[in-house]
């Protein structure tokens, strides 16, 4: 496994991050990978390296680069205080929706530059905090993002005018939710909505909801399922070879 780490300039700075590739030379279908709030760290490090293992160029950014380089919490973070809630708030303040789009074409951008890369289409994935960061770089580049893969994100549905959701009618890719039954971010109610509004927008998608809590996805994590976290792995790549894999095949063979 090739790592390098690496900086993606943005209209709002520098963002530090790592790149992920295999060993073998050639060119890979991209990924983006957004980390949790908890921002890159050894286990987002290791999940990165083991999608790029499957045959991916894996960017990881620190998406939370306007507030500091990892990691994003120098104490241990407990959400039913204050202290963690006012971090998080520092953390996700500077990234309105707009930024978001901003930046994940920033990232769409150097993607696509690196040697190591086939032309495209790309896939992004977002957790927790970042799965509507996943969903709005896909409707920033429609014809670049043809997979999207959110683990347990939050807030994805909500009744407010900049909801997630509402940038489906710009999105071409196709979606992948792996939503969580104990969520305090994503409620069985906010799920059932997001599953309600998805055929009317007329994609591919899959929305699925793992026998687990907020957060279940990342090993370390006091909440990771080991069970639930691999079934959902398996799915990811079942994703990116059916929309990444197989496209870069064909256009090599054409």
């Amino acid at each position: 496994m090739i790592e390098k780490m690496i900086e993606v300039h943005t209209a709002d700075g520098t963002a530090d991050g790592y790149l992920y590739q295999p060993e073998a030379s050639g060119r890979w279908p991209g990924v983006i990978y957004y980390t949790d709030i908890m921002g890159i760290r050894p286990a987002n490090r290791e999940i990165a390296k083991r999608i790029a293992a499957n045959g991916y160029t894996v960017l990881c950014p620190n998406v939370f680069f306007r507030t500091c380089k990892p990691p994003t919490f120098d104490f241990k973070p407990d959400f039913a205080d204050e202290r963690t809630r006012k971090r998080f708030g520092e953390l996700t303040a500077p990234l309105p929706p707009e930024v978001m789009e901003r930046d994940g074409s920033a990232y769409v951008d150097f993607l696509a530059k690196q040697e190591s890369v086939t032309g495209g289409p790309f896939g992004v994935i977002g957790t927790c905090f970042t799965g509507s960061m996943a969903l709005r770089t896909a409707a920033a580049r429609p014809d670049q993002i043809a997979a999207v893969a959110s683990f347990h994100g939050g807030g994805l549905y909500t009744d407010q005018p900049t909801s997630p959701h509402l940038s489906l009618p710009r999105v071409k890719a196709q979606l992948f939710f792996a939503n969580a039954t104990h969520d305090h971010m994503m409620s069985a109610e906010a799920i059932a909505k997001l599953e309600e509004v998805l055929p009317a927008w007329g994609g591919k998608y899959h929305s699925h909801t793992y026998g687990a809590a907020h957060g279940w996805t990342v090993p370390g994590s006091p909440v990771y399922n080991e069970r639930e976290a691999e079934a959902a792995f398996a799915k990811l790549m079942e994703l990116f070879s059916a929309t990444l894999t197989n496209a870069a095949t064909s256009r090599a063979s054409s």
